[in-house]
């Protein structure tokens, strides 16, 4: 006579669980990078934002630049989304760095930051990022 209980769940709930888990690269918290003839060892906590410019990365804190070998898409990757933005393809930017969003009379929306003193524009298609919540 057949078993009447029910089939096996395959794979089990917690399965699917640990394979999330996994598949999250790990976070960076320090990134080497080029100053003149230098290698610094920066905090993720002291980038203000990441510029992409022709095949290096500039990394810019409060008080210096640096710069990278790293794609920007590859350093996104590695980096927490909730604390870096993407708001053009070239610029990922912290944040709790940005102090105004500012809209000009074109309608194109630029991002001001604390302890920098550029204005960084924000591309079309990030510009939902900053809607009035």
């Amino acid at each position: 006579m057949p078993s009447t209980s029910p089939p096996p769940c395959w794979p089990p709930p917690w399965a699917r669980w640990a394979r999330r888990s996994q598949a999250q690269p790990p976070r960076l918290t320090v990134i080497q990078a080029s100053h003149g003839n230098q290698i610094h060892m920066v905090p993720v906590g002291d980038v203000l934002y990441f510029e992409a410019a022709d095949k290096y990365v500039r990394v810019l804190t409060a008080s210096a630049e640096y710069l990278i070998r790293t794609p920007l898409k590859e350093l996104a990757d590695q980096l927490d989304p909730q604390e870096f933005w993407q708001v053009h393809r070239s610029t990922l930017v912290r944040a709790s760095a940005i102090a105004t969003v500012v809209r000009d009379e074109l309608g194109k929306l630029h991002l001001n930051l604390h302890g920098r003193p550029e204005r960084l524009a924000v591309s079309r298609l990030y510009a939902h990022l900053f809607k009035a919540m």
